[in-house]
């Protein structure tokens, strides 16, 4: 089978419905996302991008059909750093598409971007649950640096004391009424978590 050439390019905004069906955005549904707000969100957001020196959304193309994606972001590598670094995320391609070249231009293009902005480090993050993007990764270099974990702010919430904040200390009355309050909330929170839907 001979394979088709690949373009990597910029998305626009005008890519939201094919880029939201290929991530999951809409279900998998595409028809879902034609005029509704997930797909202005979207457009909205590659628009943001695209305005942004420091973000770029590639997309791959091959014969004009979205074949992957990747986000870039530079940031700083550590807080009190001024080195910078490439953070690759949401690495993603289409299963019709695997084996096709599409994944090498996307890295291919995210390098040049690096090299282009004087990065001379890239950052990937996989999902631990992608055996295969992580296998990937790691083929070509990547070695595993941290692990990245993620909850709900609500989530987080309730498992932290309930204790006032430093902030609301400085004055006894505040104190009291400070705790009162986000005692109370945490109730109402948890007393609408627990209702059945």
């Amino acid at each position: 089978m001979l394979r088709q050439p690949v373009q990597v390019d910029q998305a626009a905004p005008d890519d939201a419905a094919a880029l939201l069906e290929m991530w999951g955005g809409t279900g998998g549904r595409p028809e879902r996302a034609a005029g509704a707000k997930p797909l202005r969100e979207a457009a909205a957001s590659l628009a943001r991008m695209a305005a942004d020196p420091d973000q770029r959304l590639l997309v791959a193309r091959v014969d004009d059909r979205v074949a992957g994606a990747v986000h870039l972001s530079r940031a700083p590598l550590a807080p009190l750093l001024g080195e910078c670094g490439v953070y690759m995320l949401h690495l993603h391609v289409r299963d019709e598409f695997r084996k096709q070249g599409v994944g090498l231009a996307l890295l291919e293009a995210t390098v040049s971007w690096a090299e282009e902005k004087d990065t001379a480090h890239v950052l990937a993050a996989a999902s631990v649950s992608s055996r295969d993007a992580n296998r990937y990764l790691a083929r070509l270099g990547f070695a595993q640096i941290a692990v990245v974990r993620g909850t709900t702010t609500a989530a987080l919430r309730a498992k932290l004391p309930v204790e006032t904040p430093a902030v609301a200390r400085a004055d006894r009355r505040t104190h009291r009424n400070v705790g009162h309050v986000l005692a109370k909330r945490r109730s109402m929170r948890r007393a609408a978590q627990a209702r059945p839907s």
